[in-house]
């Protein structure tokens, strides 16, 4: 039975990148509310790219340590259906928006991918992305993919270095739910290519056609 590998594209800045990601066939793209980031978007920015999705594609607001009043007013200016959790937020902070979210976990030495399950037992899936010091994600690094479970409480989402190149692979060794790419679909940091987000879907999508060849 062939299995889709859902897709988001994160980190977009300019509507037509979010056309161009949601008639490729992403399933989602990414909003970094991160100020430090090269790929933060402001809240006026983001409502004209979450206004260009067309319906069933989902705009995920990403957020790393914001305050809950700075959250609450993105979420009053910006439609997003999603949020992504990237800091050290508790689960009492994640679930307190009342909209669906997804936790990241970076993946350093001894990570326990169940007991992350069972704390944010709230969450709709699981992020793992690579643990580099100091960074909060969109590092362009991977993580030995190997130390993923093939089976776990919550929806896994793989992130962390991937490309076009290597996407294929890491849905045939880890099968997660969905793949979630950002510098591997940009031409310099922060900056997106249209046809490196084509690129990338056209490989997921390759790789879960051929899983009943």
């Amino acid at each position: 039975m062939t299995v889709r590998t859902r897709i988001k594209i994160c980190g977009l800045k300019e509507p037509t990148h979010a056309r161009v990601a949601a008639e490729a066939g992403a399933d989602a793209i990414g909003l970094v509310f991160y100020p430090p980031s090269p790929r933060y978007v402001k809240p006026e920015e983001a409502a004209k790219v979450a206004a260009a999705l067309p319906p069933y594609v989902q705009a995920v607001g990403l957020f790393v340590n914001e305050k809950e009043a700075a959250i609450r007013s993105i979420l009053d200016r910006v439609p997003i259906d999603l949020l992504q959790f990237q800091g050290d937020e508790t689960p009492e902070f994640c679930a307190a928006f009342g909209k669906p979210f997804v936790r990241a976990v970076r993946m350093e030495e001894g990570v326990d991918l169940v007991e992350y399950a069972r704390r944010f037992s709230n969450a709709r899936a699981l992020l793992l992305d690579a643990h580099v010091a100091g960074e909060k994600g969109g590092t362009g690094t991977t993580f030995d993919w190997s130390r993923v479970p093939r089976q776990a409480p919550l929806p896994l989402i793989l992130s962390g270095g991937l490309t076009a190149g290597n996407v294929a692979r890491a849905v045939r060794e880890v099968r997660p739910w969905a793949v979630d790419v950002s510098s591997g679909v940009e031409r310099s940091r922060g900056v997106k290519d249209p046809a490196l987000i084509v690129e990338f879907i056209r490989s997921v999508q390759r790789e879960d056609a051929g899983q009943d060849a």
